[in-house]
């Protein structure tokens, strides 16, 4: 490369560089935050040393939505704004957040939202301010209380031309995400995951109790699944899913005894257990627990490169098989494990 060729470069890379640093952050919005995770994820966008996909964003407000009839929903609101606010005696050249007063004052003060309201019946009403605002938007874990809100939400989503996504945060765990190309796997041909299941969930989350496992069995195997049989006890719910193409996934949610959140990937190469929730992939065959915990770091990467204009990482067909799976699920426990087609939430005329 000659001089002038070499100059011309610098100063190409001098001026993205300056416009990149000059930029505006995206503002984002908190709406409901009787759910932790708003604490945790105003911290990774407040944070002044961000770097890399973290940088660029800031959490400017955030709106006290309380469930009159959700468990705790109005102490953990207060407790969680408190500790939202007191982030910054350890760390006092991060940006506040505001507590405004109204879902308005909120879209006026941000470019995106986070809904973290743990009420996932109010989840509908909630968002349909912000879509109308043509904001971009995530909403926690579960993005509905039931399938047909969760249809009508991406309906109304995609009549307004507004991204929207949601997940559990364990789908971006790297141990469940690492596990589908795993080299000492190879292609996967099955899975069993394990996690929690609370037989004491308020009504509000009964439906959606296992979301956090089977979003770890859909992250692993991908989407397909046609059938399925569910069987539950005193001890465990017991799901086995069956894929288009064969393949075949089960889920164990544990209501006695010790819970852990993991699985074990059947491959063509190999036979290999998961990491475990925050931490990384199995090398040969060992669980790493002493390198970074990445409990909530993978979703707010993934939420930093959708606010920054990227596309929604899980889409709304797969949210919405995974309704129908949790749908069938019900069905089939209500028939004493009798096998289960999944429906095409979509389309109303399916049998």
């Amino acid at each position: 490369m000659n001089c002038r060729s070499l100059a011309a470069g610098l100063l190409l890379v001098c001026g993205w560089m300056h416009a990149t640093q000059g930029a505006e952050p995206v503002r984002v919005g908190i709406l409901g935050f009787d759910n932790y995770q708003a604490v945790e994820y105003a911290a990774f966008f407040n944070n002044p040393k961000a770097e890399g996909d973290l940088a660029g964003l800031r959490v400017t407000a955030a709106y006290p939505a309380i469930s009159p009839d959700y468990p705790e929903s109005a102490v953990l609101t207060a407790r969680w704004q408190q500790q939202m606010l007191d982030q910054y005696k350890d760390n006092p050249a991060a940006p506040r957040v505001e507590i405004v007063g109204s879902v308005n004052d909120l879209l006026a003060k941000c470019d995106a939202v986070m809904i973290w309201s743990l009420d996932g019946r109010l989840h509908l009403e909630q968002a349909r301010a912000v879509i109308a605002a043509r904001k971009r938007l995530f909403i926690g874990r579960p993005l509905t209380a039931t399938p047909p809100d969760a249809v009508a939400l991406f309906k109304l989503a995609a009549e307004a031309k507004v991204p929207l996504w949601s997940c559990s945060q364990h789908r971006f765990s790297p141990g469940f995400s690492g596990m589908r190309n795993h080299p000492e796997v190879g292609k996967v041909l099955g899975c069993d995951v394990y996690g929690g299941y609370a037989v004491s969930a308020p009504p509000a989350d009964e439906f959606s109790r296992a979301l956090h496992s089977i979003e770890t069995l859909y992250t692993i195997m991908g989407p397909g699944v046609q059938k399925l049989s569910c069987v539950s006890t005193p001890a465990a719910e017991s799901i086995t899913a069956v894929w288009g193409d064969g393949r075949v996934g089960t889920y164990r949610g544990v209501k006695q005894g010790a819970v852990k959140y993991s699985a074990t990937v059947f491959g063509e190469q190999g036979v290999s257990t998961a990491g475990i929730y925050g931490h990384g992939v199995p090398v040969k065959g060992v669980v790493p627990t002493d390198d970074k915990y990445m409990g909530y770091g993978g979703l707010a990467i993934e939420l930093a490169k959708f606010f920054k204009g990227g596309e929604p990482p899980v889409t709304a067909a797969e949210t919405l098989e995974i309704f129908a799976f949790l749908q069938a699920a019900e069905e089939s426990r209500a028939n004493h494990g009798a096998m289960v087609k999944l429906k095409n939430l979509l389309d109303s005329t399916e049998p």
